[in-house]
């Protein structure tokens, strides 16, 4: 049950770095292109604060992001993550968390958006239920983070209705 439960983290933490890895590698080329924002989907590796916000405590553990930030961010890292130098390297905004980021009617949201949370899966969680699986914590899986994003997020920037919204090809 618990090797079910570490296969799923593993596919996800490699999933996130071959995502991560072609994106530096492709970011020589991107460099000379014209990105305005980065949307964010992922786990810790990639969480700017989301779990801080969605968690029931008041404040975030120390010293998460006290080094760099010289406040704790809500990061599980000191520092700064992948998501950080991504956005550096692209000339973007740090990517403020979803929940707890600026307003989305203010447009505070223009240079991107993490919906990322720390502890999430690929997999719901009656995936996990159906087979044994507990999970010690809330579990956000990627499903809740898209869907945020089509019933939050697209319809204060979308004129077309999320339920209609199709990426172009």
């Amino acid at each position: 049950m618990a090797a079910a439960a570490a296969s799923s983290s593993s596919a996800t933490t490699i999933f996130t770095c071959f995502i991560l890895i072609v994106l530096l590698v492709r970011s020589k080329q991107a460099s000379s292109a014209c990105f305005k924002s980065i949307i964010s989907f992922g786990d810790s590796l990639a969480d700017t604060g989301n779990l801080l916000h969605l968690s029931p405590a008041d404040s975030p553990p120390s010293p998460y992001g006290e080094t760099y930030f010289h406040l704790p961010t809500g990061r599980f890292s000191d520092g700064r993550l992948i998501i950080d130098f991504l956005a550096e390297a692209y000339g973007l905004p740090l990517v403020p968390p979803f929940y707890g980021g600026k307003n989305l009617s203010s447009g505070g949201f223009d240079g991107g958006v993490n919906f990322a949370v720390a502890g999430s899966t690929a997999l719901p969680d009656s995936f996990f239920a159906l087979h044994g699986v507990q999970i010690p914590q809330r579990n956000v899986s990627l499903a809740a983070e898209l869907s945020w994003f089509k019933h939050k997020f697209l319809p204060t920037f979308c004129q077309q209705p999320a339920a209609r919204f199709t990426p172009p090809n």
